[in-house]
């Protein structure tokens, strides 16, 4: 995904509203019985997605390099595939769990580290 044209507000508006009711209907298949693994990738998915609405109002603001930017999307690109390659046999261990925990946290700690250091990219 590229963050170098930014009029993605409506689609966002859409994914946080589709998030919304996949929310909802989590929360019904909790009360019929939803494995750990099911949990741990909706909580995957909802820190990536949370983790890429922070990149782009870094990008809007400015606080965001367009190298950084770039640098941050290989990032989130890199913790996607690694959670494919967990889940595709069907069974995400707690040691897989614990990775891709890891790998979150130091995507996270990236983003906030370039937020706010003094590279900034005029806002156009």
């Amino acid at each position: 995904m590229s963050h170098t044209s930014r009029p993605l507000a409506p689609s966002r508006l859409l994914a946080a509203s589709l998030l919304a009711l996949a929310s909802l209907g989590a929360t019904a298949a909790h009360a019929q019985g939803v494995t750990m693994g099911e949990r741990q990738a909706a909580r995957v998915d909802n820190r990536q997605d949370r983790q890429e609405t922070r990149i782009d109002q870094g990008v809007a603001s400015g606080e965001l390099t367009r190298r950084e930017t770039a640098r941050l999307d290989a990032q989130q690109a890199h913790i996607t595939r690694m959670e494919h390659r967990m889940e595709a046999d069907g069974k995400v261990t707690g040691k897989e769990a614990l990775r891709m925990e890891r790998a979150q946290d130091k995507a996270s700690r990236r983003i906030a580290h370039n937020k706010h250091d003094l590279q900034h990219r005029p806002v156009r």
